[in-house]
């Protein structure tokens, strides 16, 4: 199965549970568009844009920040505690908005539906019954193992769990020219901030280590599109290197605490297997590549013969970081509903200009790249969709033809049989 992808693909397939050491080229102090954002003529343009994405920032107070530290002498104590007050809150400003999505309001802009609704006269059963009834996955019952939002996924799905891997990583490779690495899953915090992540408060998704047996500001990392962006990190690339394309693969930790019903047993869950695609690319190209990350997407989840829609995101949906972002809802027809299964950004150079990372031009000069990524797959909830989309009305699941030969040529998924149970055990005080 690994003919076309060879050693490296093998070995990189191996390690991606593996986090590895690394000499983090990050520079001390981001290099922000001061002129831009602290520009008296564009405060109501960039409150307008807080407001739209629900941000948190103060570009007011940072304005005033800047005006007195203009004012302040730069060898005093004060002016450094203006600077550091002043780049604390230019951080928190988001990245501006696309304008063709800046006036959508609560809801995505539908831009596609792809292949057809599975047929609507089936009874449908939803995702954890059929695999209760095949016994490939297990989600109860796991206390003394890792608690809620955890799972094990079992004999033949988990086989259908590393063909996916497999498939996507081929096309990324083979098709696409993306350059397979193996990322780390802990970080420094300063990396996932960088990257447009909060990492404090109650209010966040990232797990941090505990400082006192692990070393201070070390986190788990949720997507290694952060680690790809960390290994770029000052670096100064040549303009014919461009665009540099990434691909991993990784597990991705996030402190989910959702408690909807549509969201239960492994639409989301706290760690899971990822594949995912980084770009850095030129300014004036960066539109056009996040068009070409949409379309791999879309060819690959089509060819599974998944039934999704791409939508296109308002403000208040795109994060941090992101300029425009596409999402792409597969139909799950035992939930009767879309979910998300998979997204991509343009980043533009929020996350390059925190980062350092730039490219020579032809003419010598230094410019900040363009940051993109997208999932090409995400475990959980692609296999929910194909199992609820390929369920049979005997019991089993068809697997798409173009997994079949990284299924050691199953075409169907069937009741396993020595799966052993997992009982519940009470330890004494």
């Amino acid at each position: 199965m690994f003919d076309k992808l060879g050693k490296t693909a093998i070995a990189a397939i191996r390690n991606f549970h593996a986090t590895s050491t690394c000499r983090w080229n990050i520079p001390k102090q981001a290099e922000l568009d001061i002129n831009y954002l602290c520009n008296p003529n564009n405060l109501s343009c960039i409150e307008k844009n807080i407001a739209n994405r629900k941000g948190v920032g103060d570009i007011r107070l940072a304005q005033e920040l800047k005006t007195r530290l203009d004012k302040t002498d730069a060898s005093s104590n004060e002016y450094i505690e203006l600077k550091e007050q002043l780049y604390h809150e230019l951080l928190r400003i988001p990245n501006g908005t696309h304008p063709e999505v800046a006036e959508l309001k609560e809801d995505p802009k539908v831009v596609k539906l792809v292949n057809k609704k599975p047929y609507e006269g089936f009874k449908y059963l939803e995702f954890h019954e059929i695999a209760k009834r095949l016994k490939v996955v297990r989600t109860e019952q796991l206390g003394n193992v890792c608690g809620n939002r955890s799972y094990y996924i079992l004999g033949e799905m988990a086989e259908l769990e590393h063909a996916l891997v497999n498939y996507f990583l081929e096309n990324l490779v083979v098709n696409h020219g993306f350059e397979l690495v193996s990322v780390p899953d802990i970080l420094p915090r300063d990396v996932i901030e960088r990257c447009g992540m909060n990492t404090r408060g109650d209010r966040n998704q990232v797990y941090t280590l505990d400082p006192n047996l692990h070393g201070p500001d070390l986190c788990l990392s949720g997507t290694s599109e952060m680690a790809l962006a960390g290994f770029l990190s000052g670096k100064v690339l040549k303009e014919e290197e461009l665009p540099k394309k990434l691909a991993a693969v990784s597990r991705c930790f996030r402190a989910e605490t959702s408690s909807v019903s549509e969201e239960r047993g492994i639409y989301r869950v706290h760690e899971f297997t990822k594949v995912e695609m980084f770009l850095a690319t030129i300014p004036d190209t960066s539109e056009k590549h996040l068009k070409e990350i949409l379309t791999i997407q879309e060819k690959s989840f089509e060819s599974l013969g998944l039934h999704f829609q791409v939508l296109d995101m308002p403000p208040h949906e795109l994060g941090a970081p992101a300029y425009r972002k596409y999402d792409i809802e597969a139909w799950m027809p035992g939930r009767k509903m879309f979910g998300e299964i998979s997204s991509c950004s343009d980043c533009t150079d929020y996350q390059s200009r925190r980062l350092g990372i730039k490219y020579v031009t032809k003419f010598g000069h230094k410019r900040f790249v363009h940051t993109l990524n997208g999932t090409a797959c995400a475990i959980p909830r692609l296999l929910i969709a194909l199992t609820e989309t390929f369920q049979h009305e005997k019991g089993y699941i068809n697997i798409p033809l173009v997994l079949h030969k990284y299924m050691r040529g199953k075409t169907t998924i069937s009741k396993q049989k020595q799966i052993p149970e997992l009982k519940l055990i009470k330890h004494k005080k």
